[in-house]
């Protein structure tokens, strides 16, 4: 399979994930509650809900309401927010990079900590290191995330005031989420990173540099760990969706401004405009950060795109 056909048939692939999310997303908005019951008192006269509803085209059909909304996505339209009476779309626009950033950061931290623990354990197999690692793995998988947020905010923020309990704006505000998210998947790369270590130190071609007598530090960085980083790397990509799911509960806990945070506000409200704009970006970068990994993985490793 040519590199041109396997982009051809995950750009297909992902135009159907995509629509179908988009009708998940638009049953459920309609699903969670009536806008009105926010927007006005509930002693309002029906004249007035009429005119409200009529406004918001939520008197048409459900059905046409829909085709509106596919219609409104292919031109990159998602009406104006209920609340601010702005354009949905600038206001997602707007959050998305601190999201972005937060969860880059958040990448940056369980790299930082899960590849030298996942390395040092399955190269120390069986050794106390790699039982630290399992009790580690085990640990920070069963942490719930916004209870780990709350406790570094008590200890870090509010007790020792080493760094900002909430908030945005300087790169000190940053630290806490960053580790918080960073932490959320830590353990699964962790635990990822020492199988594939595992597995790789098992092969032939480690087994016959070593008795070439090549320094076993060449060993390991030359053969096991190149080896072991493509499917490493491309399951690291693969996560990143719920590297931005476990960013709607960091954002909520230190008040972080990201779109994340947005959407709650919005589905609180039965925003749907807002509520819909976001899913199906944050949707759209997912399935983006999905198909660069898979095509890089396919023109890195010709074993992959059989």
């Amino acid at each position: 399979m040519t590199v041109v056909s396997r982009i051809a048939r995950n750009l297909a692939r992902a135009l159907i994930v995509l629509f179908g999310i988009s009708l998940i997303t638009f049953v459920i908005s309609h699903v969670i509650g009536d806008p009105l019951g926010v927007l006005l008192p509930l002693d309002a006269p029906s004249s007035t809900r009429a005119v409200y509803r009529h406004e918001m085209g939520l008197d048409r059909p459900v059905g046409v309401q829909y085709l509106q909304f596919v219609a409104d996505i292919g031109r990159g339209r998602f009406g104006d927010s209920f609340l601010v009476k702005k354009p949905a779309l600038a206001l997602v626009a707007e959050r998305i990079p601190r999201t972005l950033l937060l969860a880059a950061a958040g990448m940056v931290v369980a790299v930082t900590v899960a590849f030298p623990l996942g390395i040092l354990a399955g190269y120390r197999r069986r050794s106390f290191a790699d039982s630290a690692s399992i009790v580690l793995a085990v640990a920070g998988a069963a942490i719930p995330i916004y209870w780990l947020g709350l406790m570094l905010q008590i200890l870090l923020g509010v007790r020792l005031h080493w760094l900002p309990p909430s908030g945005y704006g300087s790169w000190r505000h940053l630290i806490l989420p960053a580790f918080c998210l960073g932490a959320f998947l830590a353990p699964v790369t962790m635990r990822l990173v020492r199988s594939g270590m595992i597995e790789v130190l098992a092969q032939d071609y480690v087994r016959t540099a070593r008795a070439k007598g090549i320094a076993e530090r060449v060993v390991l960085t030359r053969h096991a760990c190149r080896n072991m980083l493509l499917p490493v790397v491309t399951v690291l990509g693969l996560q990143f969706g719920q590297l931005m799911g476990g960013a709607v509960i960091t954002e909520t806990v230190f008040s972080w401004p990201g779109v994340a945070s947005l959407v709650v506000q919005a589905i609180q409200s039965s925003d749907f405009p807002v509520t819909q704009a976001a899913v199906i970006i944050l949707a759209s970068i997912i399935l983006a950060v999905n198909l660069s990994v898979d095509t890089i993985a396919g023109m890195l490793d010709p074993r992959l795109r059989a």
